[in-house]
């Protein structure tokens, strides 16, 4: 088949295969025509495709096939365009571009969108760059937003670099650079914050789109001020109104499903139940983990759970394709089978079950059946990229502990905040516990589930430790699990029943160089080893969700029934949602934007 081509190239050799002139690269027979402009499904159509786009589609195109030219029999089944993801995180997986690519192409994903806002905290513009450079030499559409917040909480934590417009007004300049990655800051963004307001003047000056994230229920004065900021989508809402809401005001509402994220039931109501124009809404899954995305699927995951919700199955597909690439401007080249644009095409016997049995990227079959059919080479990092877990001394159990305030004695009490994890949510709740003192330290309370966790500066050997409370996890036994993901800043964060425990994890993972340990009752039971920028395991998906698998099995061994926990887990230092967090600074009050004390007073 012939290569790839831009449009404005391909366009003689487009209308040559149109009008008769020359044979198509590869012809699809007689499919259902699911076209996403009309709303229609229509019957007895082929494709013809040419230099990696769509020359035309007509009900008989039999006069395109030439001595050269690939056939494939759609034998009446559906064809779909290829699935976009209008906003992840590829580090969520634990994989690589290459490696995410790998695992989704064969689930009908044929574009994403991805804010690598964690390889920035840790890497800074290099890491983005190599991230970049992945992308482009993959054979699906992988555009890349720059990250907007690193640190993404300034004053409340330290990340590994330092964002600012000059570095936003270059990355724009990258040939694979399609906007703004959300900015997360949206407290800075309403009260003016020169240098966010720095960032989206940058972007929109390069005629891009940006990024948004509201992570609030105000939809009052805070939420005016944020849309006036410039931020042209959200995924932030978790409510029918926060959908609604969105639209009416010119955003795009990202409805998401991820692996720990269930936002599309509630806010699809907007559509099934409001009436809401659905123009305006896209899926997207934001994060989803390398278990979700082997054993799942990712956006055919994200269409078939719209459509479950009682979405009409034409405009589930509309929302994962010709509304993304109309919102990042792309409607010419992505979303839609129709000539001109690349052609990425999913094979489907079922609109509602959508079983992907073909998938098309660029005018080639890369996947049949679940198993792709295109070799993938592999992207090499660079060794900085896999050095990146400074801790500078080997830890000890003492330096997990909270010390309680001067003058206690033993069998004193002190009112402790806690972070309250919810379950298959981002928000985290404000709690407050009576804790008793013992040696000179505030205790945990196993029983109430509630246990220690510390962040440990992994980036400038600081030796900085910050000890807190968390409830939620459910442990019954002594143990810990530690991680280099932390959500933003990707500091070393660790939360367990036994100091002991979270030592030898925590000092087990600097060894192999981050990503995942969970240690119990001195012994080490499982581990992630995610090396690139402790974030991204080189192996594949596959392999990955076998170790998390390993680590999830270990957790509930020791008590740990919550979903996804080691996901959870790494947003206990996300200081952009509400509501309590903790950082490399301290315990994190996301409602005020300000950092508060551990010990709130003696009981």
């Amino acid at each position: 088949m012939k290569t790839f081509s831009d449009r404005s190239s391909a366009t003689a050799r487009l209308i040559d295969v149109a009008a008769g002139r020359v044979s198509a690269d590869l012809l699809v027979r007689q499919g259902r025509w699911v076209n996403v402009h009309s709303g229609e499904v229509l019957p007895g159509h082929d494709v013809a495709i040419a230099a990696g786009r769509v020359a035309a589609v007509a009900p008989d195109l039999a006069y395109a096939i030439g001595p050269d030219t690939c056939v494939v029999d759609a034998a009446n089944r559906y064809l779909v365009p290829g699935f976009c993801d209008a906003h992840m995180h590829i580090e969520s997986g634990m994989v690589t571009v290459t490696g995410f690519a790998r695992a989704v192409i064969p689930h009908g994903t044929t574009s994403m969108f991805v804010d690598p806002h964690e390889i920035a905290n840790v890497l800074g513009m290099d890491g983005v760059r190599l991230m970049h450079d992945e992308a482009m030499g993959l054979p699906i559409n992988v555009f890349v937003q720059m990250p907007s917040c690193v640190p993404s909480a300034p004053g409340l934590e330290t990340a590994g670099a330092v964002f600012g417009a000059a570095e936003i007004a270059e990355a724009m300049t990258w040939p694979n650079i399609i906007g703004l990655g959300e900015v997360m800051n949206f407290p800075g963004v309403a009260a003016g914050d020169a240098t966010l307001l720095g960032e989206i003047a940058a972007t929109v000056k390069s005629n891009k789109t940006v990024g948004g994230h509201y992570a609030s229920h105000d939809l009052g004065r805070p939420f005016a001020a944020y849309v006036a900021g410039g931020a042209a989508d959200d995924h932030e809402g978790t409510r029918m109104e926060d959908t609604i809401a969105r639209v009416r005001q010119g955003l795009r509402a990202m409805l998401r499903l991820g692996s720990a994220w269930y936002d599309v039931a509630p806010q699809i109501r907007a559509v099934t139940e409001a009436g809401i124009d659905p123009r305006y809404l896209v899926l997207c899954t934001d994060d989803s983990h390398a278990g979700t995305l082997v054993r799942d699927g990712h956006m055919d995951r994200v269409v078939r759970h719209a459509i479950a919700q009682g979405l009409k199955p034409v405009e589930a597909i509309r929302m994962a394709s010709l509304n993304t690439a109309e919102h990042f401007g792309l409607e010419r080249e992505l979303g839609s089978i129709t000539p001109g644009r690349r052609a990425d095409l999913i094979i489907s016997s079922s609109l509602v079950d959508i079983p992907i049995e073909c998938v098309i990227a660029r005018g080639e079959v890369v996947a049949k059946d679940g198993t792709l059919t295109t070799e993938l080479e592999a992207f090499a990092y660079p060794e900085s990229a896999s050095n990146t877990v400074h801790v500078g001394r080997t830890l000890e159990a003492t330096e997990f502990r909270v010390p309680a305030p001067a003058g206690l004695a033993d069998g004193a009490s002190v009112t402790a905040r806690v972070i309250g994890v919810v379950e298959s949510q981002a928000p985290t709740r404000a709690l407050e516990a009576t804790l008793g003192v013992h040696d000179g330290h505030v205790g945990i309370d196993v029983q109430a589930d509630i246990c220690h966790v510390s962040v440990v500066d992994r980036h400038h050997a600081s030796g900085s430790i910050v000890n807190g409370f968390v409830s939620g996890f459910r442990y019954s036994e002594p143990c810990a699990l530690a991680s280099t993901v932390g959500h933003d800043a990707h500091q070393l964060i660790i939360a367990g029943t036994s100091t002991e425990d979270m030592a030898l994890a925590a000092n087990h993972l600097a060894d192999v160089r981050g990503g995942f340990c969970f240690a119990a009752s001195g012994v080490v039971r499982a581990v992630v080893p995610m090396p690139i920028a402790g974030l991204m395991s080189d192996q594949p998906a596959e392999i990955v969700a076998e170790q998390a698998d390993a680590l999830q099995a270990a957790m509930r061994a020791c008590g740990c029934t919550l979903k996804d926990a080691h996901l959870l887990h790494t947003f206990l230092g996300l200081a952009v949602i509400p509501s309590l967090r903790i950082s490399d600074k301290g315990i994190v009050d996301v409602d005020s934007f300000s950092l508060v004390p551990v010990i709130k007073e003696p009981a």
